[in-house]
């Protein structure tokens, strides 16, 4: 049974794609087969994974506006058993088209259905806002993994997000479940980055990722060079704490 997992956070610079990247790079890694859905106009995860946005042709935007099926789109990476969903900023238009669209919060979901006996896990970076695209991706979801990064206003829209994690348990996707909160850019030096993961733990009880991913010049490099850090510099203390994590992923089923 494919596991599809959403990662999302509609603040921007938590880690989230960065999460996608080498979390389902890592999954990949230990011969699961995974699909990597770019559900963000920046195309990040794309360029992230070494694609060239420039020639990419059709994208997710094909899929969830002209109905082009995944297969036809997916891209294999340089991982092995990882494919890829790529992502341009033409998706920007398809959050006003879809307004006009009969169940409009299914499409990605009808989609992936296609093709979800191809895969073990499907891993979707949402864009930092909470709008279609990503109501189409907790739709879809059975499970959401938050990044909080370990800075001041770390919980800041939280309270938003879960209100709208519970609005589509209740209207759209009844079994949607947090996977899991994973603290990124974690600084042992200070006492904030303490300071946060004490508030965390208070906020959410439970549902807290053991794996922290800290703060790393090799984290922040990787994206340049078109790979993610696990492959960039696989025995970095930030690759180290994705593996870490992708274990805890797996055994969660």
């Amino acid at each position: 049974m494919v596991k599809v997992i959403a990662i999302t956070n509609q603040k921007g610079g938590v880690g989230k794609t960065t999460t996608a990247l080498n979390l389902s790079t890592s999954i990949a890694m230990k011969g699961k087969r995974v699909l990597l859905i770019d559900s963000d106009p920046q195309g990040n995860a794309s360029s992230g994974m070494g694609l060239d946005k420039s020639k990419i042709g059709k994208s997710i935007y094909d899929v969830l506006i002209n109905q082009t099926s995944i297969k036809e789109i997916t891209v294999q990476s340089i991982v092995k058993r990882l494919d890829i969903l790529p992502s341009t900023i033409q998706l920007a238009g398809a959050e006003i088209e879809l307004v006009n669209y009969i169940s409009r919060e299914n499409k990605l979901k009808h989609s992936i259905n296609v093709i979800k006996n191809n895969y073990d896990y499907v891993i979707i970076d949402c864009p930092p806002s909470l709008g279609l695209l990503t109501l189409n991706a907790l739709t879809a979801a059975d499970s959401v993994i938050i990044p909080i990064q370990c800075e001041y206003y770390a919980l800041e829209g939280i309270g938003q997000l879960l209100n709208t994690i519970n609005l589509v348990r209740e209207n759209l996707n009844s079994k949607l479940e947090i996977e899991g909160i994973v603290l990124t850019m974690y600084d042992n030096r200070t006492n904030l980055s303490r300071d946060v993961i004490k508030e965390v733990k208070k906020y959410f009880t439970g549902e807290i990722f053991k794996s922290v991913v800290p703060r790393n010049v090799r984290v922040s490099e990787a994206p340049s060079y078109g790979k993610p850090v696990v492959l960039y510099d696989k025995k970095s203390k930030g690759a180290m704490a994705y593996k870490k994590l992708a274990q805890e992923v797996i055994a969660n089923g």
